[in-house]
């Protein structure tokens, strides 16, 4: 995410300071995550897994969104293949 930017001239700036999971360095650009559990979409999964089972709301994705996800990247991956060309979407 890029909700907040910041610059680091020297690596020793930021030693003892969390920036973001899988940065390779501290110094320079960076994107850290003003809160990163939110951001990742962890605490509203959660959330939306309790209203189903606790309420009986219906899933707010499920197998189908999953399948139709996978071959939505996969038939890009084919039109990159063919250099753009149009390559129809299957949906499940």
């Amino acid at each position: 995410n890029t909700a907040m930017r910041t610059y680091n001239a020297d690596e020793e700036n930021f030693k003892d300071i969390y920036v973001v999971e899988k940065i390779g360095s501290k110094q320079g650009w960076s994107n850290p995550s003003p809160d990163e559990d939110w951001f990742t979409g962890y605490p509203q999964e959660i959330e939306a897994f309790y209203r189903t089972a606790t309420l009986g709301e219906p899933v707010e994705s499920d197998s189908r969104l999953a399948a139709n996800t996978i071959s939505t990247i996969y038939s890009a991956y084919v039109s990159a293949e063919r250099s753009g060309a149009e390559v129809p979407i299957e949906t499940f």
